[in-house]
């Protein structure tokens, strides 16, 4: 994708891209400690406890590692290390059987020094308590033994006494009772001795040296929390911009001038930029409120497209705008106004503002625009023209007889432009159109064009029984409200009518995905003997200069008819410069730069290449 269309995307989807900044941001604040705090899980310390050389029978291991994990050791190496956060100090330390024999303490810490610290205290706390438990155990053994050995030592004398008084043969009799009491106090005052000793040495200690490292940090462990939102801000950027354009993938709507062209089969004679806010809360056409806006010129470019390649009856007026009353009657008398159809696939395609600012570019060339709103569903254009609710279109439409439209005509806040509104309608609007065919024949005759807006052609069939009154049609799209299938039905409407269509005009036009293709689509080869080929046999046409080709008007190739088809009478005047001019629908023409579907492939018709031989010029 190139950097122009990435920048598209992305400003197409700004608030996905807000949306998920914000959420990493609050994610990042939830998850992360409060504050600068400090990184304790930085450095990682080990210390490695064992019994003491020969109290390795009377040091059991579990036991050992059940005090370990006790409250009594954290608290008492929080006192050590002035630590009052004795449940943040648990968090930070663990302790394991590496074996039957050793006790391993792992704990972390924001530097080596702390981290070295906190095992030292750890292991030094589980030493000296389970020491003094150990002697406190110890103690309570010997005072029971020294008991056991006062017992012992006054039998042993009774028995003494006894053997002293005895004869000989009582003295034989006596003799293993006297030793086996002696065994028995020379064996408690040994376990004395022995619980005296392991009393006062410690029954474990630290085995070698504290290991320390250093470990990675993330995000979730920054030393500071204005980092940690600067990350998440990055890696909520990044997921929406993987968002958008995964978003951008699954879009097929029509946004750019080449999509458009693709999709209607129709050439893009105009683009309209995209309009901010305060200029689509106009009331008035945007040519009049704002004169010098960039869209303003949009629109005069879609005018003078429309009138140098449109119908001969449409651009022949070129240059008689300033004509006296009596000769305006005069001419409309002999050539009725050319009626323009603007219309849409879908509502909110701009087809109403694109209507009231046609109207008034055309206005600022000396015409006088007749406005006629058919749009029985939704009226709009008495709102975008200044005028108020009165009767209209509905009330000619559907009266047993039919008035002159000039009762109804109605002056508008742009200069040269009336309107009849859209009336009030009470009849059902599909009936309404059948009789718009009369009210156009008056209407051709107070005005030089007459544009006519209509519902949109995919949701009701108004426009489509207005299209066989119309001499010309404009398709307006507005980027990003129409798929390709929606308008390949509207191309493929439009081709049945047989009615010259001028093109589409883009709204909200975005830039195109990449250059421009001037082939044609697959199944409309170039027509034979079409005037971008033909010239006689034996003759080389001069170099011409530049400003000479833009000037020399596209010739005109007529497409065969059959015989017994209905032909308009010849218009005496000169054809006027355009390309592809298709005749009347009523011969059996269609739209530009399509294929006429009733003629056969190998007929001559103009194609969409042809069509364009000028803009190639």
């Amino acid at each position: 994708m190139e950097p122009a269309n990435l920048f598209t995307v992305l400003r197409r989807y700004w608030r996905l891209l807000a949306g998920c900044t914000v959420a990493a941001l609050i994610v990042g604040f939830v998850l992360t400690p409060a504050g600068d705090a400090v990184d304790n899980g930085k450095w990682q310390c080990k210390v490695a406890i064992t019994p003491v050389a020969g109290a390795a029978d009377t040091v059991r291991a579990d036991q050992v590692l059940s005090y370990a994990q006790g409250s009594a050791v954290t608290t008492a190496a929080a006192q050590k290390l002035h630590i009052t956060d004795v449940a943040g100090l648990s968090a930070r330390r663990t302790v394991a059987a590496a074996s039957t024999q050793m006790l391993v303490f792992t704990t972390t810490g924001p530097t080596q020094q702390a981290c070295a610290d906190l095992a030292a205290a750890l292991s030094e706390a589980t030493i000296t308590g389970y020491s003094q438990e150990s002697k406190k155990s110890a103690d309570e053994s010997i005072k029971r033994l020294r008991a056991q050995a006062d017992t012992q030592q006054q039998q042993l004398d009774d028995l003494q006494k006894q053997f002293s008084r005895a004869n000989t043969t009582d003295q034989a009799k006596l003799q293993p009772q006297l030793s086996t009491a002696t065994a028995a106090l020379t064996k408690t005052l040994g376990a004395i001795a022995d619980l005296q000793n392991y009393s006062q040495t410690d029954a474990i200690q630290q085995w070698g040296s504290i290991d320390a490292k250093e470990l990675g940090g993330n995000l979730l462990t920054s030393p500071t929390r204005s980092v940690r939102l600067a990350l998440a801000v990055v890696l909520g950027l990044a997921l929406g911009v993987v968002a958008a354009l995964m978003l951008s993938r699954m879009d097929t709507r029509l946004r750019t001038r080449d999509g458009a062209e693709e999709a209607f089969n129709l050439p893009v004679i105009g683009e309209i930029p995209l309009l901010s806010r305060r200029l689509r809360r106009l009331r008035e056409p945007l040519v009049t409120a704002r004169p010098e806006d960039p869209a303003t010129e949009a629109y005069r470019s879609l005018r003078s497209t429309l009138l140098l390649t449109g119908p001969r009856a449409l651009s022949a007026q070129l240059g008689q705008g300033g004509l006296d009353p009596d000769g305006r009657r005069a001419r409309r008398a002999a050539e009725p106004a050319p009626v323009v159809l603007v219309m849409s696939g879908r509502s909110g395609d701009g087809r109403t503002t694109t209507v009231a600012n046609l109207a008034a570019t055309l206005a600022e060339t000396g015409r006088q625009v007749l406005v006629l709103d058919c749009d029985f569903r939704q009226p709009g254009l008495r709102g975008h023209l200044g005028v108020g609710d009165g009767p209209g279109m509905a009330e000619l439409l559907s009266g047993e007889q039919l008035p002159d439209p000039v009762d109804l005509i109605r002056r508008t806040n742009v200069p040269g432009v009336a309107l009849i509104t859209g009336g009030n309608t009470t009849a059902y609007p599909a009936a309404l159109v059948l009789r718009a065919g009369e009210v156009l024949k008056l209407a051709r005759r107070h005005a030089d064009v007459v544009l006519i807006d209509s519902s949109p052609l995919l949701h009701a069939n108004d426009a489509y029984d207005l299209v066989q009154h119309a001499d010309a049609v404009l398709v307006t799209v507005m980027a990003g409200n129409v798929r390709p299938e929606e308008a390949d039905r509207v191309s493929e409407l439009l081709a049945r009518t047989g009615v010259p269509v001028a093109g589409v005009a883009l709204l909200g036009a975005e830039g195109a995905t990449g250059r421009r293709k001037r082939t044609l689509r697959p199944g409309r080869p170039p027509a034979k003997g079409s005037p971008a080929k033909a010239a006689p046999a034996g003759k080389s046409t001069p170099p011409v200069p530049e400003p000479q080709r833009r000037a020399e008007p596209a010739p005109r190739v007529e497409p065969q008819r059959r015989p017994g088809e209905h032909q308009r009478a010849a218009d005496p005047r000169p054809a006027a410069p355009g390309y592809g001019e298709a005749p009347d629908r009523r011969g059996g023409a269609t739209s530009w730069g399509r294929r006429p579907a009733e003629l056969p492939p190998e007929e001559p018709v103009e194609t969409t290449l042809q069509l364009r031989l000028g803009e190639e010029r």
